[in-house]
């Protein structure tokens, strides 16, 4: 049974073999209806020769092109934010990779989910990802390197507070539009789920630092347009972080920034509620009998 990597190599192929097999065919019916001339036995079946290599060197520079930069497809994806549903078992996230900063690490350690596979490290940004070497399980080599081998049914993305430092939010755009058509490219079969980002606590707002609410804002309102953009779903988890000021509770972080186990346990209790795509309804539980 082929894997969908495999699948995805036979779609690139079929039009470069459609070609061949037109080309072959006009080379091959030309030659069927030529006359040659009594004086010149050689010349066509030189020329059909020549036919034959040109169409051949046609098709390999097909193939080529499609390989080295194949075009992901995107998928029509509705306007606005992943609705309210579920809620979701945890094996929803079995197949889930999710990418993102040492934010996405307290959740894999206090949210208390066990499924899904983790791509994340300290500092992390949509520019680092990409060369930033980290340890992983495969070695040392960047997160998107290590995570280019394996196949996942979503990939769920939360970077920006370490970008929050940046000129202004073209960067963080254009960066995070790069980051979004490579993890296409590395993982076309996977669905890209954008996350907004969490806000940060009213005691860290009252540093005055660039680590603050308004610059997540911003950067959320980016997410926002690139989820249109990019026709991927985003899950708007920053409203439901955050208090009546607009800050992230209180209770929920030990330093204003990064999530304690009951903030991890609220993110994971959004997730749950707003799954992406179709999910399967559950099956009744059977009846005890009688």
């Amino acid at each position: 049974m082929l894997g969908k990597r495999e699948k995805r190599e036979g779609r690139l192929r079929l039009p470069a073999i459609l070609v061949l097999t037109v080309m072959v065919a006009l080379v091959v019916a030309s030659g069927g209806h030529q006359t040659v001339a009594a004086d010149s036995p050689v010349e066509a079946p030189v020329e059909r020769r020549i036919q034959l290599k040109e169409a051949a060197e046609a098709v390999r520079s097909v193939l080529a092109e499609e390989v080295r930069d194949p075009k992901p497809e995107v998928p029509e994806t509705p306007a606005g934010p992943v609705p309210e549903g579920g809620p979701v078992e945890d094996t929803y996230f079995e197949n889930i990779a999710f990418l993102g900063d040492s934010r996405t690490q307290g959740f894999q350690l206090y949210s208390g989910l066990k499924a899904g596979t983790y791509y994340t490290a300290v500092g992390a940004t949509v520019e680092s990802v990409f060369t930033k070497k980290v340890e992983t399980e495969a070695g040392k080599m960047p997160l998107l390197d290590a995570m280019a081998k394996q196949d996942f049914d979503k990939i769920y993305v939360m970077l920006g507070v370490n970008e929050l430092g940046w000129n202004g939010t073209e960067i963080y755009h254009n960066q995070y539009a790069k980051l979004i058509d490579r993890l296409r490219q590395d993982h076309p079969d996977s669905e890209i789920v954008l996350q907004t980002l969490i806000p940060v606590s009213a005691k860290q707002e009252a540093k005055k630092s660039y680590v603050n609410n308004t610059r997540i804002a911003a950067y959320n309102e980016v997410i926002r347009q690139l989820a249109e953009e990019k026709q991927c779903p985003y899950i708007d988890v920053a409203p439901a972080m955050t208090d009546e000021k607009g800050c992230l509770r209180a209770d929920w972080t030990s330093d204003g920034v990064h999530l304690n186990t009951k903030g991890c346990k609220a993110w994971l209790d959004y997730l749950r509620t707003h799954p992406v795509g179709e999910v399967p309804e559950s099956e009744p539980a059977a009846q005890a009998e009688s």
